[in-house]
């Protein structure tokens, strides 16, 4: 298994990249999950601290950690379902959606300055080194947060996919618990082979962005 601390060494500009991205990424989704809350009467997350982009306090150290050697990170932020129906019967899932959400505004940024640069902006052309890092930094932005986006929309246990649509099927949390520690294993599975799959869409749809420009 390759670490992905190693391109601190071999890629640093990459590797810097790639934190400063990923780590703002999920502080963001976090963020928007506990103002979304909020917004509803659920005062949870912002009693908590979690009003913040502050990555101790939306990922922890460990999530940090975790991601600086391995390149694998996730956040966290509590909410009261309980206030959130009594204020809106949607508003658990609304809540449960705002991060994905927000991964998708992230990517609709990394795509339009991807495309636009690349082919409307002549320093670009005329200063490489600078225009690459500039292309580059926009298309993380653009691939990593497709990838969050999706990700987090996968009815997984433990994701916002599955807290959304466990609001509008309620019956998936009354199943018994061999057969859902099963149906959870074997999901993991599913999305561990499809990792790479998902990079691809990511990927894909930004390479869109330059086609869509120069045609516009």
């Amino acid at each position: 298994m390759n670490l992905f601390i190693l391109r601190a060494f071999t890629e640093p500009k990459t590797f810097f990249m790639l934190t400063l991205v990923v780590i703002f990424s999920i502080c963001l989704h976090e963020f928007f999950h506990a103002w979304t809350a909020l917004q509803f009467g659920d005062t949870t997350a912002a009693d908590r601290g979690h009003l913040t982009l502050n990555p101790l306090k939306q990922m922890g150290p460990v999530s940090i950690i975790m991601f600086l050697i391995l390149g694998f990170a996730w956040g966290a932020v509590p909410v009261n379902p309980a206030v959130l129906r009594a204020k809106n019967r949607h508003a658990p899932a609304i809540v449960a959606l705002a991060g994905p959400a927000t991964n998708f505004g992230l990517f609709l940024i990394g795509f339009f300055f991807f495309g636009f640069l690349q082919t409307r902006i002549s320093y670009l052309i005329e200063n490489k080194a600078a225009g690459t890092t500039i292309l580059e930094l926009f298309c993380i932005l653009g691939c990593y947060n497709a990838f969050l986006c999706i990700f987090n929309l996968l009815p997984i246990p433990g994701l916002d996919g599955w807290a959304a649509l466990t609001e509008y099927v309620p019956r998936l949390n009354r199943l018994s618990s061999e057969f859902a520690k099963g149906v959870t294993i074997f999901l993991i599975f599913l999305l561990l082979i499809s990792i790479g799959r998902i990079f691809a869409v990511g990927f894909n749809l930004m390479m869109l962005a330059p086609e869509i420009f120069s045609a516009g």
